[in-house]
């Protein structure tokens, strides 16, 4: 669900153009609602099967239509990290974005509240996802 770039682009809303590869780029458009120009650009940095995912991603400084760049690899990152981890009850995912630190000051703070409300929505896509996976297996 994490790894598989079909999964992940339909629980994410990405039309992603392919798998995800450790020290790769990853490429495509996302596919939400608004937010359609906006083209995905992330680097893999690890993949655990059933452990750990990451991958860094840029931020820059808008994504209004006339201004999102052509050229992510120049923008600064964060990194993005989905841990799983087994309890009592199941399965816990656990989800953390860092790196806000260096981004340019000018931009810190709205990049941080905008992805704050924006994995918010993810997380509630992923649970949509698994539940709807799980009734229908």
């Amino acid at each position: 669900m994490l790894t598989d770039y079909r999964e992940f682009g339909e629980w994410f809303r990405a039309k992603l153009d392919g798998p995800f590869v450790v020290g790769q780029v990853s490429r495509g458009h996302i596919t939400y609602p608004g937010y359609e120009h906006i083209q995905w650009y992330a680097v893999v940095q690890k993949m655990e099967p059933e452990r750990l995912f990451s991958f860094s991603w840029p931020h820059p400084k808008s994504l209004e239509k006339a201004d999102v760049p052509q050229d992510y690899s120049k923008e600064p990152t964060t990194l993005v990290e989905f841990r799983l981890e087994r309890t009592a009850a199941g399965t816990l995912l656990v989800l953390t974005e860092s790196g806000f630190d260096k981004l340019p000051e000018d931009r810190r703070l709205e990049a941080f509240r905008s992805n704050e409300g924006g994995w918010t929505e993810q997380m509630k896509n992923i649970e949509a996802y698994v539940s709807q996976k799980a009734t229908s297996a």
